[in-house]
């Protein structure tokens, strides 16, 4: 491994040298996304949102309904009519551009599956009673639990051309094919898409952690705070990590209004790269 330790200058210094891969003058503006922290370390704000809008580009763009299933629909009631929106405003606008699309992921941990052991210890052996479960980790109802709730499942030709998968852990990105590579993250590359749009169930554990497996990956991330619901007491909290971290957390009428009137298809390649798995451009 490289040492890079006498590579890195103090940021004075680091200001003065050549830097290809920076606008300098824009650099050395004040942020416009942070809220003011009094007190922080080196006077730094503590508090950031993301500096970039859906409008401020064309896009290549998915929706990533998460989780949506039988299994969960006492969670979902109230967020289904924004999410059945969301899903037909973007088979919309994928009818007529190959920048958009759909991609729905079920939660299939089973019973004494030894897929994920960190997740078993976590949640432990305990609660795991057929009439009155309490250990989140499993899927109690079988078959009939994984299937996408019928208001917005995809159709037979989405189900065939592969945008319905089966997931084995939190995020969305983690099923792997036999070469190790993400599924998702390999049906989104092949339409150069670069931005997702994360809606589902539950907020503080598969949403949150899609949305930061995305952005490790190299999307733009939107939540949908109105259109994603947890069992838990963490939603409010769980959208405030993301919305300062990660991702942009707009509302449903917010992302309708930008698919329906500002949306323009992005040229492919023209954001994201293809050649690294976090999105960077060979070169």
């Amino acid at each position: 491994m490289k040492d890079i330790g006498h590579d890195i200058l103090p940021l004075a210094e680091a200001l003065q040298q050549p830097c290809p891969h920076r606008d300098m003058d824009l650099a050395l503006e004040p942020m416009d996304n942070l809220r003011t922290t009094p007190g922080g370390p080196h006077g730094q704000p503590l508090t950031f949102s993301a500096s970039w809008s859906l409008q401020d580009r064309p896009r290549r763009i998915a929706l990533l309904v998460d989780d949506c299933q039988e299994e969960y629909r006492p969670y979902a009631g109230d967020i289904l009519p924004n999410v059945t929106a969301l899903v037909e405003a973007f088979r919309s606008a994928g009818s007529a551009s190959d920048g958009v699309c759909i991609a729905w992921s079920a939660w299939s941990r089973a019973f004494d599956d030894g897929i994920s052991n960190a997740m078993d210890r976590w949640y432990g052996p305990r609660g795991l009673r057929p009439d009155e479960p309490e250990n989140a980790a499993y899927v109690f109802t079988g078959s009939a639990g994984i299937r996408p709730l019928a208001e917005i499942a995809p159709t037979a030709d989405e189900v065939a051309d592969g945008w319905f998968y089966l997931g084995e852990h939190l995020d969305m990105f983690w099923t792997f094919d036999d070469d190790g590579a993400s599924y998702l993250d390999t049906k989104l590359t092949a339409l150069d898409i670069d931005t997702i749009v994360v809606v589902g169930l539950w907020t503080d554990e598969c949403v949150l952690s899609t949305a930061y497996a995305g952005n490790s990956r190299g999307y733009d991330v939107v939540v949908v705070g109105d259109a994603v619901a947890t069992a838990t007491a963490n939603q409010q909290t769980a959208l405030t990590v993301a919305d300062s971290t990660v991702a942009k957390v707009l509302s449903t009428a917010d992302v309708l209004c930008y698919m329906e009137r500002d949306f323009v298809t992005g040229e492919r390649g023209a954001v994201k790269g293809t050649h690294h798995p976090d999105g960077r451009k060979a070169g």
